[in-house]
Protein backbone atom coordinates (compact mmCIF):
# COMPACT_ATOMS: atom_id res chain seq x y z
CA UNK A 1 0.00 0.00 0.00
CA UNK A 2 1.60 3.26 -0.73
CA UNK A 3 0.56 6.64 0.70
CA UNK A 4 0.57 10.39 -0.64
CA UNK A 5 3.84 10.75 0.90
CA UNK A 6 5.40 8.44 -1.27
CA UNK A 7 4.66 9.56 -4.39
CA UNK A 8 5.51 13.60 -4.08
CA UNK A 9 4.54 14.02 -7.84
CA UNK A 10 1.17 12.09 -8.24
CA UNK A 11 -1.17 15.06 -8.59
CA UNK A 12 1.19 16.34 -11.66
CA UNK A 13 0.94 12.85 -13.48
CA UNK A 14 -2.70 11.83 -12.36
CA UNK A 15 -3.72 15.46 -13.48
CA UNK A 16 -1.81 14.83 -17.01
CA UNK A 17 -2.83 11.13 -17.42
CA UNK A 18 -6.83 12.02 -16.66
CA UNK A 19 -6.56 15.25 -19.24
CA UNK A 20 -5.22 13.19 -22.40
CA UNK A 21 -7.78 10.58 -21.79
CA UNK A 22 -10.73 13.11 -21.68
CA UNK A 23 -9.65 14.22 -25.09
CA UNK A 24 -10.05 10.58 -26.00
CA UNK A 25 -13.20 9.73 -24.68
CA UNK A 26 -14.48 13.29 -25.87
CA UNK A 27 -13.29 11.98 -29.36
CA UNK A 28 -14.51 8.47 -29.20
CA UNK A 29 -17.77 9.83 -27.98
CA UNK A 30 -17.97 12.60 -30.51
CA UNK A 31 -17.94 9.08 -33.39
CA UNK A 32 -20.22 6.97 -31.40
CA UNK A 33 -23.18 9.68 -31.29
CA UNK A 34 -21.97 10.37 -35.24
CA UNK A 35 -22.56 6.90 -36.40
CA UNK A 36 -25.83 6.38 -34.29
CA UNK A 37 -27.39 9.16 -35.95
CA UNK A 38 -25.84 8.94 -39.11
CA UNK A 39 -27.41 5.15 -39.11
CA UNK A 40 -30.83 6.18 -37.70
CA UNK A 41 -31.51 9.15 -40.42
CA UNK A 42 -30.00 7.81 -43.57
CA UNK A 43 -31.39 3.99 -42.84
CA UNK A 44 -34.64 4.49 -40.20
CA UNK A 45 -34.09 0.70 -39.46
CA UNK A 46 -34.49 -1.15 -36.30
CA UNK A 47 -32.27 -3.97 -37.49
CA UNK A 48 -29.11 -1.97 -38.52
CA UNK A 49 -29.31 -0.54 -35.35
CA UNK A 50 -29.30 -3.95 -33.50
CA UNK A 51 -26.63 -5.04 -35.68
CA UNK A 52 -24.86 -1.95 -34.96
CA UNK A 53 -25.42 -2.43 -31.25
CA UNK A 54 -23.73 -5.68 -31.54
CA UNK A 55 -20.82 -5.30 -33.38
CA UNK A 56 -20.43 -2.18 -30.96
CA UNK A 57 -20.44 -4.40 -27.44
CA UNK A 58 -19.50 -8.09 -28.58
CA UNK A 59 -15.68 -7.56 -29.99
CA UNK A 60 -14.97 -6.00 -26.49
CA UNK A 61 -16.44 -8.81 -24.53
CA UNK A 62 -14.74 -11.33 -26.35
CA UNK A 63 -10.98 -9.19 -26.92
CA UNK A 64 -11.29 -8.55 -22.88
CA UNK A 65 -10.61 -11.80 -22.27
CA UNK A 66 -6.76 -11.37 -23.71
CA UNK A 67 -7.03 -7.79 -22.99
CA UNK A 68 -6.44 -8.54 -19.53
CA UNK A 69 -4.04 -11.19 -20.19
CA UNK A 70 -2.26 -8.55 -21.82
CA UNK A 71 -2.34 -5.53 -19.44
CA UNK A 72 -0.94 -7.90 -17.06
CA UNK A 73 2.48 -9.29 -19.10
CA UNK A 74 2.92 -6.12 -21.36
CA UNK A 75 3.92 -2.57 -20.89
CA UNK A 76 0.26 -1.17 -19.81
CA UNK A 77 0.85 2.35 -21.15
CA UNK A 78 2.08 0.74 -24.87
CA UNK A 79 -1.36 -0.97 -24.52
CA UNK A 80 -3.40 1.75 -23.95
CA UNK A 81 -1.39 3.85 -26.72
CA UNK A 82 -1.49 1.23 -28.93
CA UNK A 83 -5.18 0.94 -28.53
CA UNK A 84 -5.71 4.66 -29.42
CA UNK A 85 -3.50 4.89 -32.33
CA UNK A 86 -5.47 1.75 -33.62
CA UNK A 87 -9.00 2.69 -33.62
CA UNK A 88 -7.26 6.43 -34.77
CA UNK A 89 -6.23 4.96 -38.10
CA UNK A 90 -9.81 2.96 -38.37
CA UNK A 91 -11.39 6.28 -38.03
CA UNK A 92 -9.32 8.14 -40.28
CA UNK A 93 -9.07 5.43 -42.94
CA UNK A 94 -13.47 5.37 -42.93
CA UNK A 95 -13.09 9.11 -42.76
CA UNK A 96 -11.22 9.02 -46.45
CA UNK A 97 -13.40 6.01 -47.76
CA UNK A 98 -16.33 8.03 -47.13
CA UNK A 99 -14.87 10.74 -48.73
CA UNK A 100 -14.36 8.91 -51.85
CA UNK A 101 -17.77 8.06 -51.88
CA UNK A 102 -17.45 4.68 -50.27
CA UNK A 103 -20.15 4.45 -47.55
CA UNK A 104 -21.44 0.79 -47.17
CA UNK A 105 -23.20 -0.21 -43.80
CA UNK A 106 -20.18 -2.76 -44.00
CA UNK A 107 -17.50 -0.06 -43.12
CA UNK A 108 -19.02 1.62 -40.53
CA UNK A 109 -20.23 -2.17 -38.87
CA UNK A 110 -16.29 -2.98 -39.40
CA UNK A 111 -15.02 0.23 -37.74
CA UNK A 112 -17.33 -0.28 -35.10
CA UNK A 113 -15.62 -3.89 -34.11
CA UNK A 114 -12.56 -2.74 -34.12
CA UNK A 115 -13.18 0.43 -31.92
CA UNK A 116 -15.12 -2.10 -29.83
CA UNK A 117 -12.28 -4.55 -29.50
CA UNK A 118 -9.36 -1.52 -29.35
CA UNK A 119 -12.27 -0.45 -25.71
CA UNK A 120 -11.19 -4.43 -24.67
CA UNK A 121 -7.38 -3.88 -24.70
CA UNK A 122 -7.75 -0.11 -23.57
CA UNK A 123 -10.15 -0.40 -20.89
CA UNK A 124 -8.49 -3.27 -18.35
CA UNK A 125 -5.25 -1.37 -18.94
CA UNK A 126 -6.76 1.59 -17.59
CA UNK A 127 -8.30 0.33 -15.12
CA UNK A 128 -4.66 -1.56 -13.68
CA UNK A 129 -3.06 1.44 -14.90
CA UNK A 130 -4.35 3.86 -12.43
CA UNK A 131 -3.59 2.12 -9.18
CA UNK A 132 0.51 2.52 -10.43
CA UNK A 133 0.22 6.34 -10.90
CA UNK A 134 -2.08 6.95 -7.84
CA UNK A 135 -1.31 6.32 -4.18
CA UNK A 136 -3.54 3.68 -2.81
CA UNK A 137 -4.91 6.24 0.03
CA UNK A 138 -6.27 8.69 -3.15
CA UNK A 139 -8.06 5.92 -5.21
CA UNK A 140 -11.68 6.47 -4.47
CA UNK A 141 -11.30 10.24 -5.24
CA UNK A 142 -9.28 10.09 -7.98
CA UNK A 143 -11.82 7.06 -9.25
CA UNK A 144 -14.55 9.95 -8.31
CA UNK A 145 -12.99 12.65 -10.81
CA UNK A 146 -12.93 10.40 -13.42
CA UNK A 147 -16.20 9.33 -12.99
CA UNK A 148 -16.97 13.03 -13.02
CA UNK A 149 -15.06 13.50 -16.43
CA UNK A 150 -17.22 10.52 -18.01
CA UNK A 151 -20.37 11.74 -16.89
CA UNK A 152 -19.29 15.38 -18.15
CA UNK A 153 -18.89 14.31 -21.65
CA UNK A 154 -21.77 12.62 -21.70
CA UNK A 155 -23.78 16.56 -21.37
CA UNK A 156 -20.81 17.64 -23.87
CA UNK A 157 -20.48 15.20 -26.08
CA UNK A 158 -24.11 15.22 -27.71
CA UNK A 159 -24.04 18.89 -28.01
CA UNK A 160 -20.66 19.01 -29.97
CA UNK A 161 -21.69 16.31 -31.96
CA UNK A 162 -24.50 17.70 -33.65
CA UNK A 163 -22.90 20.68 -33.71
CA UNK A 164 -20.32 19.53 -36.04
CA UNK A 165 -22.61 16.78 -37.80
CA UNK A 166 -24.96 19.62 -38.85
CA UNK A 167 -22.58 22.73 -39.38
CA UNK A 168 -19.84 20.14 -41.19
CA UNK A 169 -20.72 15.85 -41.92
CA UNK A 170 -20.00 12.99 -40.10
CA UNK A 171 -16.33 13.36 -41.72
CA UNK A 172 -15.70 16.04 -39.98
CA UNK A 173 -15.91 13.95 -36.65
CA UNK A 174 -13.83 11.27 -37.89
CA UNK A 175 -11.26 13.72 -38.51
CA UNK A 176 -11.77 15.26 -34.70
CA UNK A 177 -11.68 12.11 -33.36
CA UNK A 178 -8.38 11.57 -34.80
CA UNK A 179 -7.07 15.08 -33.28
CA UNK A 180 -8.45 14.15 -30.22
CA UNK A 181 -6.71 10.81 -29.85
CA UNK A 182 -3.53 12.27 -30.95
CA UNK A 183 -3.85 14.88 -28.28
CA UNK A 184 -4.24 11.92 -25.69
CA UNK A 185 -1.22 9.77 -26.61
CA UNK A 186 1.06 12.72 -26.20
CA UNK A 187 -0.14 13.14 -22.97
CA UNK A 188 0.44 9.82 -21.83
CA UNK A 189 3.87 9.74 -22.79
CA UNK A 190 4.41 12.57 -20.28
CA UNK A 191 3.26 10.29 -17.73
CA UNK A 192 6.23 8.13 -16.06
CA UNK A 193 4.31 4.55 -14.63
CA UNK A 194 6.65 2.83 -12.15
CA UNK A 195 7.76 -1.04 -12.75
CA UNK A 196 5.40 -3.61 -12.16
CA UNK A 197 7.23 -6.47 -10.01
CA UNK A 198 5.31 -9.40 -10.78
CA UNK A 199 5.31 -12.53 -7.73
CA UNK A 200 3.04 -14.60 -9.20
CA UNK A 201 5.67 -16.67 -11.08
CA UNK A 202 6.03 -21.07 -10.97
CA UNK A 203 9.26 -21.52 -11.56
CA UNK A 204 11.05 -18.35 -13.02
CA UNK A 205 8.82 -19.13 -16.30
CA UNK A 206 5.06 -18.29 -16.83
CA UNK A 207 3.80 -17.80 -20.26
CA UNK A 208 0.61 -16.26 -21.69
CA UNK A 209 -1.34 -19.73 -21.81
CA UNK A 210 -0.60 -20.10 -18.27
CA UNK A 211 -1.56 -16.43 -17.32
CA UNK A 212 -5.01 -16.86 -19.19
CA UNK A 213 -5.59 -19.87 -17.10
CA UNK A 214 -4.61 -18.30 -13.91
CA UNK A 215 -6.68 -15.15 -14.62
CA UNK A 216 -9.73 -17.13 -14.86
CA UNK A 217 -9.04 -19.53 -11.91
CA UNK A 218 -8.36 -16.71 -9.81
CA UNK A 219 -11.60 -15.00 -10.65
CA UNK A 220 -13.47 -18.42 -10.38
CA UNK A 221 -11.75 -19.48 -6.86
CA UNK A 222 -11.30 -16.02 -5.08
CA UNK A 223 -14.67 -15.27 -3.24
CA UNK A 224 -14.50 -11.54 -2.83
CA UNK A 225 -14.08 -11.08 -6.83
CA UNK A 226 -16.28 -13.21 -7.72
CA UNK A 227 -18.78 -11.38 -5.75
CA UNK A 228 -17.94 -8.02 -6.92
CA UNK A 229 -18.11 -9.11 -10.60
CA UNK A 230 -21.82 -10.94 -9.80
CA UNK A 231 -23.19 -7.79 -7.94
CA UNK A 232 -21.89 -5.98 -10.84
CA UNK A 233 -23.44 -7.72 -13.40
CA UNK A 234 -26.38 -8.41 -11.87
CA UNK A 235 -27.16 -4.51 -11.24
CA UNK A 236 -25.74 -3.50 -14.76
CA UNK A 237 -29.08 -6.08 -16.66
CA UNK A 238 -31.47 -4.57 -13.77
CA UNK A 239 -30.33 -0.74 -13.97
CA UNK A 240 -31.13 -1.40 -17.72
CA UNK A 241 -34.75 -0.43 -17.33
CA UNK A 242 -34.36 3.01 -15.87
CA UNK A 243 -31.86 3.74 -18.35
CA UNK A 244 -32.99 2.55 -21.72
CA UNK A 245 -37.15 1.95 -20.86
CA UNK A 246 -37.76 5.79 -19.12
CA UNK A 247 -37.33 7.78 -22.83
CA UNK A 248 -40.21 5.25 -23.99
CA UNK A 249 -42.13 5.75 -20.66
CA UNK A 250 -41.80 9.73 -21.03
CA UNK A 251 -43.32 9.46 -24.65
CA UNK A 252 -46.10 6.78 -23.21
CA UNK A 253 -47.18 8.59 -20.05
CA UNK A 254 -46.44 12.33 -20.32
CA UNK A 255 -46.63 13.33 -24.23
CA UNK A 256 -44.00 13.09 -27.41
CA UNK A 257 -42.61 16.30 -26.94
CA UNK A 258 -38.79 16.22 -27.82
CA UNK A 259 -38.06 18.67 -24.69
CA UNK A 260 -39.30 16.05 -22.48
CA UNK A 261 -37.13 13.52 -23.95
CA UNK A 262 -34.14 16.30 -23.37
CA UNK A 263 -34.57 16.90 -19.87
CA UNK A 264 -35.06 13.00 -19.14
CA UNK A 265 -31.23 12.76 -20.03
CA UNK A 266 -30.60 15.95 -18.88
CA UNK A 267 -31.36 15.03 -15.01
CA UNK A 268 -29.47 11.54 -15.46
CA UNK A 269 -26.76 13.16 -16.56
CA UNK A 270 -26.14 15.94 -14.56
CA UNK A 271 -27.46 13.89 -11.21
CA UNK A 272 -24.01 11.61 -12.60
CA UNK A 273 -21.72 14.48 -13.01
CA UNK A 274 -22.54 15.88 -9.49
CA UNK A 275 -22.32 12.16 -7.77
CA UNK A 276 -18.84 12.09 -9.48
CA UNK A 277 -17.81 15.68 -7.40
CA UNK A 278 -19.75 14.59 -4.37
CA UNK A 279 -17.32 11.01 -4.19
CA UNK A 280 -13.81 13.20 -5.54
CA UNK A 281 -14.71 15.80 -2.32
CA UNK A 282 -16.29 13.53 0.12
CA UNK A 283 -13.60 9.79 -0.55
CA UNK A 284 -16.79 7.61 0.36
CA UNK A 285 -17.52 5.22 3.07
CA UNK A 286 -13.88 3.32 4.09
CA UNK A 287 -15.86 -0.68 3.77
CA UNK A 288 -16.17 0.01 -0.37
CA UNK A 289 -18.28 -3.10 0.16
CA UNK A 290 -20.76 -1.44 2.72
CA UNK A 291 -21.46 1.39 -0.01
CA UNK A 292 -21.97 -0.73 -3.16
CA UNK A 293 -24.38 -2.75 -1.04
CA UNK A 294 -26.17 0.41 0.54
CA UNK A 295 -25.99 1.79 -2.89
CA UNK A 296 -27.90 -0.64 -4.71
CA UNK A 297 -30.42 -0.99 -2.07
CA UNK A 298 -31.06 2.84 -3.00
CA UNK A 299 -31.14 1.92 -6.75
CA UNK A 300 -34.19 -0.61 -6.51
CA UNK A 301 -36.15 2.34 -4.67
CA UNK A 302 -35.19 4.53 -6.93
CA UNK A 303 -36.72 1.92 -9.30
CA UNK A 304 -39.95 1.45 -7.46
CA UNK A 305 -40.70 5.52 -7.40
CA UNK A 306 -39.81 6.28 -10.99
CA UNK A 307 -42.14 3.48 -11.95
CA UNK A 308 -45.19 4.54 -9.59
CA UNK A 309 -44.55 8.58 -10.68
CA UNK A 310 -47.28 9.78 -12.12
CA UNK A 311 -45.84 13.19 -12.10
CA UNK A 312 -43.18 14.35 -14.95
CA UNK A 313 -41.39 16.28 -12.87
CA UNK A 314 -41.90 14.15 -9.89
CA UNK A 315 -40.69 11.34 -12.36
CA UNK A 316 -37.27 13.68 -13.56
CA UNK A 317 -36.38 14.08 -10.08
CA UNK A 318 -35.96 10.21 -9.78
CA UNK A 319 -34.26 9.98 -12.84
CA UNK A 320 -31.82 12.48 -11.54
CA UNK A 321 -31.28 10.98 -7.82
CA UNK A 322 -30.21 7.15 -9.64
CA UNK A 323 -27.26 9.41 -11.78
CA UNK A 324 -26.36 10.87 -8.61
CA UNK A 325 -26.11 7.42 -7.40
CA UNK A 326 -24.50 5.96 -10.21
CA UNK A 327 -21.08 7.13 -9.19
CA UNK A 328 -21.40 5.72 -5.12
CA UNK A 329 -21.87 1.88 -7.08
CA UNK A 330 -19.25 2.29 -9.58
CA UNK A 331 -16.66 4.02 -8.27
CA UNK A 332 -16.71 1.98 -5.07
CA UNK A 333 -16.65 -1.45 -7.55
CA UNK A 334 -13.60 -0.22 -9.04
CA UNK A 335 -11.48 1.27 -6.57
CA UNK A 336 -12.19 -1.80 -4.07
CA UNK A 337 -10.99 -4.30 -6.62
CA UNK A 338 -7.54 -1.84 -7.13
CA UNK A 339 -7.16 -2.02 -3.68
CA UNK A 340 -7.99 -5.47 -3.32
CA UNK A 341 -6.80 -7.28 -5.73
CA UNK A 342 -2.84 -7.73 -6.47
CA UNK A 343 -1.17 -5.62 -9.26
CA UNK A 344 0.30 -8.64 -11.38
CA UNK A 345 -3.44 -9.50 -11.49
CA UNK A 346 -5.69 -6.30 -11.96
CA UNK A 347 -5.21 -6.22 -15.32
CA UNK A 348 -7.02 -9.71 -15.81
CA UNK A 349 -9.70 -8.71 -13.34
CA UNK A 350 -10.49 -6.00 -14.98
CA UNK A 351 -10.91 -8.04 -18.31
CA UNK A 352 -13.69 -9.80 -16.58
CA UNK A 353 -15.04 -6.41 -15.66
CA UNK A 354 -15.19 -5.36 -19.32
CA UNK A 355 -16.76 -8.82 -20.40
CA UNK A 356 -19.63 -8.15 -17.63
CA UNK A 357 -20.19 -4.97 -18.93
CA UNK A 358 -19.87 -5.40 -22.72
CA UNK A 359 -22.63 -8.76 -22.20
CA UNK A 360 -24.81 -7.50 -19.28
CA UNK A 361 -25.59 -3.92 -21.40
CA UNK A 362 -27.05 -6.64 -24.87
CA UNK A 363 -28.34 -8.52 -21.97
CA UNK A 364 -30.72 -6.54 -20.21
CA UNK A 365 -31.98 -4.91 -23.30
CA UNK A 366 -32.72 -8.18 -24.78
CA UNK A 367 -34.79 -8.69 -21.49
CA UNK A 368 -36.56 -5.97 -21.01
CA UNK A 369 -36.76 -4.43 -24.62
CA UNK A 370 -39.54 -6.96 -25.17
CA UNK A 371 -41.23 -6.96 -22.20
CA UNK A 372 -41.86 -3.33 -22.96
CA UNK A 373 -44.14 -4.29 -25.68
CA UNK A 374 -45.98 -6.50 -23.51
CA UNK A 375 -46.61 -5.04 -20.65
CA UNK A 376 -46.12 -1.21 -19.04
CA UNK A 377 -42.93 0.21 -18.56
CA UNK A 378 -44.01 1.07 -15.02
CA UNK A 379 -44.54 -2.18 -14.06
CA UNK A 380 -41.20 -3.05 -15.16
CA UNK A 381 -39.36 -0.32 -13.61
CA UNK A 382 -41.22 -1.59 -10.55
CA UNK A 383 -40.41 -5.20 -11.26
CA UNK A 384 -36.73 -4.13 -11.10
CA UNK A 385 -36.22 -1.78 -8.30
CA UNK A 386 -38.25 -5.00 -6.47
CA UNK A 387 -35.63 -7.69 -8.25
CA UNK A 388 -32.43 -4.77 -7.07
CA UNK A 389 -33.73 -4.89 -3.70
CA UNK A 390 -34.02 -8.91 -3.05
CA UNK A 391 -30.20 -8.94 -4.87
CA UNK A 392 -29.48 -6.89 -1.73
CA UNK A 393 -30.66 -9.36 0.93
CA UNK A 394 -29.24 -12.09 -1.06
CA UNK A 395 -26.25 -10.35 -1.55
CA UNK A 396 -25.38 -9.71 2.44
CA UNK A 397 -27.29 -13.13 3.14
CA UNK A 398 -25.12 -15.45 1.43
CA UNK A 399 -21.59 -16.17 2.96
CA UNK A 400 -19.86 -14.93 -0.21
CA UNK A 401 -21.54 -11.68 0.52
CA UNK A 402 -20.32 -11.81 4.27
CA UNK A 403 -16.81 -12.63 3.85
CA UNK A 404 -16.90 -9.87 0.71
CA UNK A 405 -17.76 -7.14 3.39
CA UNK A 406 -14.80 -8.58 5.82
CA UNK A 407 -12.15 -8.67 3.35
CA UNK A 408 -13.20 -5.01 2.69
CA UNK A 409 -11.73 -4.05 6.11
CA UNK A 410 -8.29 -6.37 5.68
CA UNK A 411 -5.07 -4.83 5.24
CA UNK A 412 -4.31 -4.14 1.64
CA UNK A 413 -1.83 -6.10 -0.60
CA UNK A 414 1.53 -3.92 -0.74
CA UNK A 415 2.08 -2.20 -3.72
CA UNK A 416 4.23 -4.20 -6.31
CA UNK A 417 5.52 -1.51 -8.16
CA UNK A 418 9.27 -0.06 -8.04
CA UNK A 419 10.86 3.11 -9.86
CA UNK A 420 11.81 2.21 -13.25
CA UNK A 421 15.16 3.24 -14.24
CA UNK A 422 13.86 4.04 -17.62
CA UNK A 423 12.23 7.02 -16.03
CA UNK A 424 15.29 8.24 -15.11
CA UNK A 425 18.20 10.58 -16.39
CA UNK A 426 19.94 8.55 -18.64
CA UNK A 427 19.94 6.46 -21.56
CA UNK A 428 17.01 4.07 -21.25
CA UNK A 429 17.35 -0.06 -20.90
CA UNK A 430 16.21 -2.23 -23.47
CA UNK A 431 12.47 -3.66 -22.87
CA UNK A 432 11.88 -6.95 -23.84
CA UNK A 433 8.10 -6.15 -24.27
CA UNK A 434 8.76 -3.32 -27.30
CA UNK A 435 5.87 -5.40 -29.12
CA UNK A 436 3.13 -4.13 -27.30
CA UNK A 437 2.47 -0.93 -29.05
CA UNK A 438 1.11 -3.48 -32.10
CA UNK A 439 -0.56 -5.47 -29.52
CA UNK A 440 2.03 -8.30 -29.96
CA UNK A 441 2.10 -11.21 -27.44
CA UNK A 442 5.24 -12.25 -26.62
CA UNK A 443 5.53 -15.57 -25.52
CA UNK A 444 9.01 -16.00 -24.68
CA UNK A 445 9.28 -17.17 -20.29
CA UNK A 446 9.63 -14.36 -18.23
CA UNK A 447 12.67 -14.39 -15.90
CA UNK A 448 12.49 -14.38 -11.85
CA UNK A 449 12.43 -10.38 -12.32
CA UNK A 450 10.65 -7.28 -12.56
CA UNK A 451 8.71 -7.30 -15.71
CA UNK A 452 9.45 -4.56 -17.82
CA UNK A 453 7.10 -1.64 -17.12
CA UNK A 454 7.35 1.68 -19.02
Amino acid sequence: MTTSTDRPRWRRDVTVFLTGQTFSLLGSMLVQYAILWHLTLETRSGTVMAVYAAVGFLPQAVVSVFGGVWADRLDRRALIIGADATIAATTLALALLMLSGYDDLWLLYVAAAIRSAGAGIQTPAVGALLPQIVPTDQLMRVNGINATIQAAMMLVAPAVAAGLYAWASIEAIFFADVVTAVIGIGMLLLVPVPRLVRTDQVAGVRGYLADLVGGVRYVATTPFVRWILAMWGVVFVLIVAPSFLTPLMVVRTFGEEVWKLTVNELAFSIGMTLGGVVIAWWGGMRNRVHMVVLTTGVFGVLNVGLGLSTNMWVFFVFMFLIGLGVPFFSTPTMTVLQERVEPERQGRVFGFVGIVMAVAMPLGMAVFGPLADRFTVQSLLVAAGIALMLVVVAGVALPSGRRAMAEAEAPAPQDGTQDDPALQDGPAPQDADAGALTGAVQDEPLEDEPAPRP
